[in-house]
């Protein structure tokens, strides 16, 4: 499980509450129900009528890797293609068969099932970036769904503060309530404009990441799949799916290289 993202929105709202209770503020006051559900409850309304229900489901499940997936380094998949680059050449393409069984991740896996079944290059390569575009896309959309909701969350936050300024207005005629239901009214926007800035945005923005990061895994394994159906060297294997990493995921040997 990679903490970054639960690291940063619970710091994030804690730097708030400090500097609330630093000013002499009480955190409890900015608990107002009302406008909490105003902003949580008409952000995500205003999210799910853009879409589908199947969009919802999608996003309930992209929430959840946001917080819980960790993210699998490309490098880790560069000896295990090199070890089945080696084999391909010493043994041949056909003996891949029995290890793909033994390949933990499964684009590589389906890939190699695929140079084992005789697929032509061509069409192998445009399966599999088929798959990677296919990725991207669904991702793009989960992460949408989220850089929406920030967008959504500060307008929603404001239509609570105009509603707690009607009903200020409609007490004029005692005015020692009115500076309780002015403080009432923009914890609205407090609430839709810190969950956009602190939640929203951010989730948005750690799916695009996330997508990121899986995509230039699936295209290193497209690259090696294709080294090994060509049967290109071992040595050269490794040299070229290194020199795909980022300078800083690479072995030390590379980097020296």
């Amino acid at each position: 499980m990679d903490k970054a993202t639960l690291i940063g929105i619970g710091g994030g709202l804690g730097i708030i509450v400090v500097a609330n209770v630093i000013e002499g503020g009480n955190p409890a006051s900015l608990l107002i129900l009302p406008a909490m559900l105003l902003v949580f409850g008409g952000t995500i309304g205003a999210a799910v009528a853009g879409g589908t229900m199947a969009d919802v489901k999608a996003a309930i499940s992209a929430l959840i890797r946001a917080f819980t997936w960790k993210p699998q380094p490309a490098g880790d998949l560069v000896p295990v293609v090199v070890g089945l680059a080696d084999k391909a050449r010493r043994e041949g393409l056909l003996t891949l068969e029995d290890a793909v069984s033994k390949v933990d991740d499964e684009f590589l896996k389906k890939g190699i099932s695929l140079v084992v079944d005789g697929t032509d290059p061509e069409e192998l390569r445009e399966i599999l970036e088929g798959e990677v575009d296919a990725k991207r896309a669904e991702d793009k959309h989960s992460a949408k769904f989220f850089n929406d909701m920030g967008g959504y969350a500060p307008t929603i936050g404001i239509i609570g503060t105009v509603m707690g300024l009607v009903h200020v207005l409609e007490n004029l005629s005692e005015p020692d309530k009115l500076g309780h239901l002015i403080a009432g009214a923009f914890v609205a926007t407090l609430w839709g404009v810190m969950t956009a800035n602190i939640m929203w945005l951010p989730i948005g923005n750690r799916l695009n990441r996330l997508s990121e990061l899986e995509a230039a895994r699936m295209e290193l394994v497209i690259e090696g799949v294709l080294s090994v159906q060509a049967g290109a060297n071992p040595r050269v294997v490794a040299q070229r799916l290194e020199s795909l990493l980022p300078a800083g995921a690479r072995e030390p040997s590379s980097k020296a290289a």
